[in-house]
């Protein structure tokens, strides 16, 4: 009898997180295949962990997807915001704030055209916008029928677990979305949400698994990190941590000041110009960062050549991430972020290894990855999670991510109180 009032009493939160889990993990699936269709159509090749750019491609080909991707975007946004419409944050979906659900479809579509084409931006904004977008829909017919209508709080819930399912069902990561709805968006960490979220995030994760299948998005030939990295950690998280911070507040920055008029439609073909330039020699700068990171991963010996590489991609990505965001482009952050910290944590593993010899380079990637994701994020369990899921990492590496993340998150704190 109690389990029946239960299920009675929650029945319109249980419909709604089945329903828009389903949906969600629908349109993360769709969007996947949506991308691999523009790297086929645009570059040639299909992208899969051992191969995340298209490194057979000519400089001439890889630059002029790049900018012919640019100016199609660039128009996109411009007729997209030409009569008011601005994409809506989802921080301000969650607090209540509508969510025009064709042109944010739309918008959706473009940033992932982008990415396609080679664009310096993350992919994961737009399936958690799309989340957010039908879960609204959602709350808007069910509370013209009693039956199915949601409180305020549940709406703002749903929400929130919704755009954290639209981040899993792309990059096959239940826990990593349940921590972004309720870090980053519902900013509460309850027995309900941990339900909504985490089932919604599985549900979405196993319907984008049947596209993407359910490999590891990095490839890390050791995944349980030592426990000789913990001086490494004790001397790096910190600096990963200011270093995030500061890159937040640049990312905050560039977005302020980003153009919504016909401007977009001079700086942006700017955009595509400077990437493609950028592309034609080194086309790991391309897409979200995966090919970075992954050459950070990669690397094995402190080669001159792997050094100059790192570096000018450390280099590069920043710049040209936040230069897409400052002139008109609209995308995610986090996995650019991993691509920075990768390269940096390995280039400080390279000094560390001198004096603590034969641990793996691809662990001093992951550590800075989830230290640097941390503070720019300003979400520790997130970022933790995250690259436990992405690289199928061993449960014993939990001790160093964790201390990785708390170290840095602190000094992200100390730097914001400080301000």
């Amino acid at each position: 009898m109690q389990l029946r009032q239960e299920l009675e009493k929650n029945r319109s939160m249980i419909v709604a997180t089945i329903v828009i889990g389903g949906i969600t993990g629908a349109s993360s699936a769709s969007l996947s295949l949506f991308l691999d269709y523009v790297e086929r159509l645009f570059l040639g090749f299909q992208e899969t962990n051992r191969m995340p750019v298209n490194l057979e491609a000519s400089a001439l080909h890889r630059g002029l997807s790049v900018f012919l991707g640019a100016i199609i975007a660039g128009g996109a946004w411009y007729l997209l915001q030409k009569k008011s419409y601005r994409p809506v944050g989802l921080k301000k979906a969650v607090a209540g704030e509508r969510i025009p659900l064709t042109h944010t479809l739309m918008h959706v579509l473009t940033q992932i055209f982008f990415v396609g084409t080679g664009g310096s931006i993350g992919r994961e904004l737009a399936p958690r916008e799309a989340g957010a977008a039908f879960a609204q829909k959602w709350e808007e017919i069910t509370g013209r029928h009693g039956a199915l209508a949601l409180s305020e709080e549940d709406k703002r819930l749903l929400i929130a677990a919704a755009a954290g399912a639209g981040f899993a069902g792309v990059y096959i990561a239940p826990i990593t979305g349940a921590f972004f709805c309720m870090e980053l968006l519902y900013k509460k960490i309850t027995p309900r949400a941990i339900a909504v979220s985490l089932t919604m995030s599985s549900i979405a994760t196993i319907i984008g698994g049947q596209v993407k299948g359910y490999g590891p998005y990095y490839l890390v030939s050791a995944r349980e990190l030592s426990l000789r990295l913990l001086p490494y950690v004790i001397i790096v998280a910190p600096l990963m941590g200011g270093l995030g911070y500061l890159f937040g507040l640049a990312i905050k920055a560039c977005s302020a000041r980003r153009p919504h008029t016909a401007k977009i439609l001079v700086t942006f073909p700017i955009v595509g110009v400077v990437t493609g330039a950028v592309a034609a020699i080194y086309p790991q700068i391309m897409g979200n960062g995966r090919g970075l990171a992954q050459l950070a991963m990669s690397t094995t010996m402190p080669t001159r050549l792997a050094i100059v590489a790192l570096f000018f991609g450390l280099v590069a990505k920043p710049v040209v991430t936040l230069m897409t965001i400052r002139f008109g482009g609209y995308g995610g952050v986090l996995t650019p972020s991993i691509s920075i910290g990768a390269s940096l944590g390995v280039l400080f593993g390279m000094v560390y290894s001198m004096f603590v010899p034969g641990i793996p380079f691809a662990q001093f990637a992951i550590v800075g990855a989830v230290a640097f994701l941390a503070s720019s994020q300003t979400a520790p369990l997130m970022a933790l999670f995250m690259l436990l899921e992405v690289c199928h990492l061993a449960s014993g590496s939990f001790l160093m991510l964790a201390l990785s993340a708390g170290i840095s998150i602190a000094v992200n704190k100390w730097l914001t109180n400080s301000k």
